[in-house]
């Protein structure tokens, strides 16, 4: 008998061990599992009075009591880390279905997955706590900044369910698909394929949707590649253009030679996204071509690029 309870007793301390590894079990629980909907508070602590003694909302109804007020009873999307599935998210549910009597506090419940750096968890103690801010405007991480497209490129390559690991070479990986993803713009305006679409019906799959557009880009199949793109705000960059003709002339080797107006636009945007991402190397080559073309190219106080045929 002894043994019987030293097991019982052992399991329960077991059950308050892994209940309160993330937060402290109350002591006037009945059992571990147990949530609390009001915290009693001690005199140095923020609290009310109230039928229940001095205290404060408990950590689950405070999101039931916001969602409610700003959202109501219903609504559409939650999210948050897969670590709030269990307690958090699972008391708010129980409380706000008991509470309104519906059969759903959300319709569609999306958790990430959680953020290592180079293969550790992200986290001041360890000194790898970076902001998206930080990555945009110093040099903190990889010696260098990083575009805004490119952290969100890196991010849609990984399930946002799954574990996130932001390394160095996945921010440079996700550049060198943008620079070739550029190359791709502007090509004759078709609907968004379904093949595409439905990857991104599917609980926003966008890895999968990823290996479409790759699959687009075997393929030869740019127009639909070029759509997906635009769809999704990747690779596109703005160019005035005061040429003012569907095509230019221009001498070259001692012989008149037409060249598509596309194929210039296409040029002097690969040169942008090449001074975006601080490739000079590569900006200098592609304003050279453009020179050797008969192409002058200015870059302006506010940002924008203009060319014109050198007369």
């Amino acid at each position: 008998d002894s043994m019987k309870d030293y097991g019982q007793l052992s399991n329960r301390k077991l059950e308050e061990q892994q209940a309160g590894a993330r937060v402290a079990v109350e002591a006037h629980k009945k059992n571990p599992a147990d949530f609390v909907l009001w915290k009693l508070s001690s005199a140095d602590e923020p609290g009310w009075e109230s039928p229940w003694g001095r205290g404060r909302p408990g950590w689950h109804i405070e999101c039931s009591a916001m969602s409610k007020r700003y959202l109501g009873e219903e609504f559409d999307i939650h999210g948050g880390g897969l670590d709030l599935i269990f307690p958090h998210h699972e008391n708010e549910i129980a409380q706000s279905r008991c509470v309104h009597g519906t059969s759903v506090m959300a319709k569609v419940w999306m958790h990430n997955g959680f953020l290592q750096v180079e293969g550790q968890k992200m986290s001041k103690s360890l000194g790898n706590f970076v902001t998206i801010n930080e990555l945009m405007e110093t040099e903190k991480f990889g010696g260098r900044k990083w575009g805004g497209a490119i952290l969100r490129l890196a991010m849609l390559k990984t399930h946002y369910r799954q574990p996130i690991d932001w390394t160095v070479k996945s921010l440079e990986e996700a550049e060198t698909n943008l620079n070739d993803f550029g190359q791709f713009q502007n090509h004759n305006n078709v609907s968004v394929p379904d093949e595409f679409i439905d990857s991104l019906v599917d609980d926003l799959n966008f890895w999968n949707g990823f290996t479409v557009l790759q699959k687009f880009r075997k393929d030869k199949r740019f127009d639909e590649l070029s759509a997906s793109l635009q769809f999704l705000g990747i690779g596109q960059t703005k160019v005035a253009n005061i040429a003012g003709t569907a095509s230019i002339k221009f001498k070259a080797t001692g012989t008149l030679t037409s060249i598509p107006r596309e194929s210039i636009v296409r040029l002097v945007e690969d040169r942008l996204l090449a001074r975006h991402n601080k490739n000079w190397k590569e900006s200098d080559r592609i304003r050279d071509e453009l020179d050797a073309m008969g192409v002058a190219i200015k870059d302006n106080k506010d940002g924008t690029t203009t060319w014109e045929v050198k007369r």
